[in-house]
């Protein structure tokens, strides 16, 4: 087992308390239970607080736009598919701005791990709704209370056949490390919506509410059973957590004909003559 330090960067700014630090402490736990080097992937993120956590850890990393992590992840993959590619997203930066990526995603079935921070609260912004805000919750910019019934990712996911949907607690943090073990480990796009108090700006989700209501799935559940993984996705008086639905299914790098066993995009030969074709077509 390699060292959870090695992936450690800048001091964390993150609120004291805040459950993005569980998350980053569990995201290099997995990272080294499976031996892995910051040079061996490269973590994607958009903008948020969630979003920050690339700045938190040693090793490659791309800062995109706002609800953009997961079109980049898909290009890495696409240029060099011996990279590992991880996007980080809070819910608002996920299933808000990038709600349509992350669709496709799914749909593609691109070799991603998506870990998103849902604190169900844009925290960056200070506290207005995200799409995973629960209805009636008032704050600052919704005082009579959120009018919307909240998102269900997990439920989403299952209804787009992802091959991989997992819900974890940033409060459980050998789980959470053991469920980002499994979406590593995992062939395809594999999705954890973590949830995550923010105990600045969501008084409502708070640790002992989520202690009082989340529990792990028993050995009892097939995650290939996809009417029970909705079952589960859309229970509302408790909160599952673990491997919800997976499905294998094809990756989107193994039907391109030029990655299909070959070697990365990156490394193949290129020659200018295939350009030159292309653009003589057009004249």
């Amino acid at each position: 087992m390699a060292d959870p330090e090695q992936f450690s960067g800048q001091t964390p700014s993150w609120c004291p308390g805040c459950g993005n630090l569980n998350i980053l402490k569990a995201f290099k736990a997995a990272m080294s239970e499976l031996g892995l080097s910051p040079h061996q992937l490269t973590l994607v993120s958009g903008i948020g607080q969630a979003s920050k956590l690339p700045h938190y850890t040693a090793g490659n990393t791309f800062n995109g736009l706002h609800g953009r992590p997961l079109p980049v992840a898909t290009a890495i993959r696409l240029a060099n598919h011996n990279m590992i590619a991880v996007a980080v997203a809070g819910d608002g930066d996920c299933y808000g701005e990038g709600g349509n990526h992350f669709l496709h995603a799914m749909r593609r079935n691109v070799n991603v791990k998506l870990f998103v921070h849902d604190n169900q609260i844009y925290g960056l912004t200070k506290g207005q709704a995200s799409p995973t805000s629960q209805a009636g919750m008032v704050t600052k910019v919704q005082p009579f209370g959120v009018l919307l019934e909240p998102l269900n990712p997990v439920a989403l996911a299952v209804a787009m056949d992802a091959s991989f949907a997992a819900r974890a607690y940033a409060g459980d943090t050998s789980f959470l490390t053991e469920m980002m073990t499994a979406a590593m480990e995992h062939r395809g796009f594999a999705l954890i919506d973590i949830l995550q108090p923010c105990v600045t700006f969501n008084k409502l989700n708070t640790y002992r509410w989520y202690h009082d209501r989340v529990y792990r799935i028993g050995a009892g559940h097939d995650p290939g059973d996809r009417e029970a993984a909705f079952r589960l996705a859309l229970e509302q008086e408790k909160i599952p957590t673990g491997v919800i639905y997976k499905h294998e299914r094809p990756l989107l790098e193994d039907q391109i004909p030029v990655l299909a066993g070959r070697e990365p995009l990156v490394r193949q030969p290129f020659s200018i003559k295939a350009v030159e074709k292309e653009i003589d077509e057009f004249y």
